[in-house]
């Protein structure tokens, strides 16, 4: 089964009155924009026949529907997919393992159809689209946020019930490695893993942060780096703060504490 119609089965399978209530890749539509789009098979012709090499890096009509709606899509799911995981616990409870599948489809989606943008383009526009995705911080496997999910079932491993044993065997963490990592195994053979070092002090994350650009941080490491007090919170940093990795201003703004791998790591 070809990917289009393997999303298209996702979105109107079981959980379809889950997707109801959030955005997803318009696949299926933004491949029709570049099957269709008769200037960049015109250009691709033109360098079938052309020995001096190709031409079609980019093109107007499709990158002005492609890579707007793209984005407005990508941010939507971002948006949709972390709003769900922070603020309502009982939907990871109901919904955890959908939102991780909801992201990993949604992922692939957008990967497959920016390789096909390359492809017929014969350009490398779709994979600098996909830097810019996580310098947009709507990169959905670089989420902080399936870091808090995979420790949220980690933690429920104990549990009795048998959809909470069948999902956390999907997870792991090894804090003994270096560097400590969470690692989650999902559907199609991917295998994600998560570093867990503080970036500052070189050890594992203690009180863990997440800053709005998705660097996880030991509280007290975030707090010294803004020149905050610990009491004060990572909130009280200046705007013009900067994350010691990337350093990109006003991420301390919207810092959230990852409770649940926090819980993690104080019972491991």
């Amino acid at each position: 089964m070809k990917f289009g119609e393997a999303f298209t089965e996702y979105l109107h399978g079981e959980q379809d009155r889950f997707l109801e209530k959030c955005g997803h890749v318009e696949y299926n539509t933004l491949k029709k924009v570049l099957n269709t789009c008769r200037s960049c098979n015109a250009l691709r012709d033109s360098c079938n026949s052309d020995s001096s090499g190709c031409q079609c890096q980019s093109c107007p009509l499709c990158d002005q529907k492609f890579f707007s709606e793209l984005m407005k899509e990508a941010s939507q799911i971002a948006g949709c997919f972390s709003s769900r995981v922070r603020n309502d616990q009982q939907a990871m409870v109901l919904e955890g393992w959908m939102l991780i599948e909801y992201a990993l489809m949604n992922a692939i989606a957008i990967r497959k159809i920016l390789k096909k943008y390359d492809k017929i383009h014969g350009s490398v526009n779709g994979r600098n689209f996909k830097s810019k995705l996580r310098a947009e911080h709507v990169e959905l496997l670089q989420s902080p946020w399936l870091i808090e999910l995979g420790a949220f079932y980690l933690n429920s491993n104990g549990s009795d019930d048998g959809d909470f044993k069948e999902f956390s065997s999907n997870f792991s963490c090894d804090f003994n490695v270096n560097p400590p990592v969470m690692t989650l195994m999902l559907p199609h053979l991917i295998k994600l893993e998560f570093d867990l070092t503080c970036a500052i002090c070189l050890d594992i994350v203690f009180n863990p942060y997440a800053l709005s650009c998705g660097h996880l941080f030991c509280k007290s490491c975030a707090c010294s780096s803004a020149s905050v007090f610990l009491f004060e919170g990572l909130r009280a940093a200046s705007p013009k703060s900067k994350c010691p990795i990337c350093r990109e201003v006003g991420v301390y703004s919207k810092a959230v504490h990852m409770l649940e791998l926090d819980m993690l790591l104080k019972r491991r």
